[in-house]
């Protein structure tokens, strides 16, 4: 099985997200035999551009014309980001949350890799198809507060939905959240969420539905 590790942290190894990320890998990766694992570290990548050459690809492919020579080799870069993502079997997502929403990097990489003709597609009466299907996420986020369905807060949370909406419309639906709340509230409130949150994984890695992605074993 091949597993894509989305960071959108900056802070590597001091990260809260990824304190619980790594518990969730570390148990993938003792309980799946051949797990393969890549990482994609967005605020250390050298992404593509989505301006100049890339953004009249993209809009050539909008209107369903192929895309010009000119354009060619800097869409290439596009296209590896596409493939690598659509090659994987499962998803990761390390994110914590920013200002109610997600970080400037992941936005940055989804509008990368969701283009037209390759992870969705429109039909002859203009709707959206997606392309991308069979595929397991996890998005492990870390954030200040509570913005659970009970909190008041819950009505500020854009991080979830956005990131539900943008990958269920290219097929993604088999998302599961693991929220690490109340963060910077005390040591103590960090302390337990990080626990807990750590407690969510290892149960979301026991499920048995990895067992039909890829060569989960």
């Amino acid at each position: 099985m091949k597993l894509l590790h989305i960071i959108a942290s900056p802070r590597s190894e001091a990260s809260n997200t990824l304190r619980v990320s790594s518990a969730l890998l570390d148990a993938l990766g003792e309980r799946i035999t051949g797990l393969e694992v890549e990482e994609v570290e967005l605020f250390q990548a050298d992404l593509p551009a989505i301006a100049g050459d890339n953004i009249e690809a993209k809009y050539t492919l909008m209107v369903g014309q192929p895309i010009d020579k000119t354009h060619a080799e800097s869409w290439k870069q596009i296209e590896r980001e596409i493939d690598r993502f659509t090659h994987a079997d499962a998803y990761v997502i390390s994110t914590p949350m920013w200002n109610l929403s997600i970080p400037y990097a992941l936005k940055y990489y989804i509008d990368c890799i969701v283009q037209p003709g390759y992870m969705f597609r429109y039909d002859e009466l203009g709707r959206a198809l997606p392309l991308v299907h069979g595929k397991k996420m996890v998005v492990v986020t870390s954030r200040g507060g509570d913005y659970s369905e009970a909190s008041p807060l819950h009505a500020f949370d854009f991080q979830e939905p956005y990131l539900r909406a943008i990958f269920g419309f290219v097929g993604i639906t088999d998302v599961t959240f693991v929220n690490a709340q109340t963060m910077d509230v005390s040591p103590e409130f960090r302390s337990a969420s990080t626990a807990n949150a750590i407690d969510e994984v290892l149960r979301v890695a026991g499920t048995d539905d990895w067992a039909t992605l890829g060569a989960a074993a």
